[in-house]
């Protein structure tokens, strides 16, 4: 038989028991009366480019990810013709959120176009690629050798057509004069290529951009080395330093039946976005960029090379404040 408690050892644990009943029912009380913090709502859009092109699919792929981190946020994708028309959306206000190329950027504010002032990042993405596509068959093996040919140059606004001009500069031909520009992306360029309306055609994206891999189905094509000209860019003044020499693997295009990499040229992208926009809905924005990483990048092989060591360098444009929020919650 177990021994009896003392009387005033069961008034003590009747006490001890009431007192924390008290404290249970203090705790659930603050857990449902405390300030919550309101999900992340409204609507915003977001820029992306040309329906064919890697920017396009990167941000369809972006939206569902935002949707299922922030489902009562509304996304909007608007199509574009390329970075610099993406950066005049957002400061306009037709968009929120955007991507660029840093060298598209750093031309917008060299330029002191609208908003260029108040332009912020949220993270360096992955690396276009310069790209200059011509049929299997074709003389064609270095930019100098686009001379008397249709070339198409990129849409006028699109930052394919900024590095387009500054490529023939360095190889020593004029835009106006040496060649007959097209002014086509890449939702027309691989059609007039095919159809021998152009003899070549410039493209800056992402590996692999789905458009080029279609038309390598079609139409036998290779990609001309554009090593040569890497030092004559950077010649050309500041607003190249964010050129540099990549080498694309041989299997980018296997629909190429490429046996060889193509040394080529990349420059950065960015997700950008402008001073005003919320920091609290900047900074769960970034965070489901960074960590979409590998979900993206399934689908679309450049994601995979956002890497959340590199994504702080977005030069030339500062971190907006709630980007950097997220990024020194998850300092290590």
């Amino acid at each position: 038989m177990a021994p009896r408690l003392p009387h005033f050892g069961r008034r003590r644990a009747l006490r001890a028991g009431a007192a924390a009943a008290v404290l249970l029912s203090l705790l659930g009380w603050w857990l449902v009366s405390r300030p919550q913090t309101p999900p992340v709502g409204g609507r915003i859009a977001i820029a992306t480019g040309v329906r064919t092109g890697v920017y396009a699919r990167y941000g369809e792929l972006l939206k569902q990810d935002l949707a299922q981190d922030l489902p009562a946020l509304d996304v909007r994708l608007r199509p574009s013709k390329g970075s610099l028309d993406n950066l005049r959306q957002l400061a306009t206000g037709r968009a929120d959120f955007t991507i660029a190329t840093a060298d598209s950027v750093a031309d917008y504010l060299d330029r002191g176009l609208p908003g260029a002032a108040r332009l912020r990042a949220c993270a360096r993405l992955y690396d276009d690629y310069i790209q200059l596509v011509v049929r299997q068959d074709s003389p064609v093996r270095s930019v100098r050798d686009l001379k008397g040919l249709r070339v198409g140059v990129g849409a006028r606004g699109s930052g394919v057509q900024l590095i387009s001009r500054r490529l023939l500069k360095a190889a020593g031909l004029d835009f106006d004069r040496d060649l007959t520009p097209v002014p086509v992306g890449i939702d027309r360029s691989p059609g007039l290529l095919e159809h021998q309306e152009v003899d070549a055609f410039f493209w800056s994206g992402g590996l692999p951009t789905g458009a080029i891999q279609t038309l390598g189905t079609r139409l036998p094509i290779r990609l001309v080395q554009l090593d040569d000209l890497v030092g004559p860019l950077h010649l050309l003044g500041r607003q190249t330093r964010f050129y540099r020499a990549a080498t694309m693997p041989a299997d980018a295009y296997r629909e190429l039946g490429a046996a060889r990499t193509v040394k080529s040229i990349a420059v950065a992208n960015l997700l950008v976005t402008m001073d005003h926009t919320d920091p609290v809905l900047t900074e769960n924005v970034t965070r489901t960029v960074i960590q979409s990483r590998d979900r993206i990048g399934a689908q679309v092989h450049a994601a995979q090379l956002v890497d959340l060591r590199t994504a702080v360098f977005t030069d030339p444009l500062p971190l907006h404040t709630g980007a950097r929020r997220y990024y020194v919650s998850v300092k290590p």
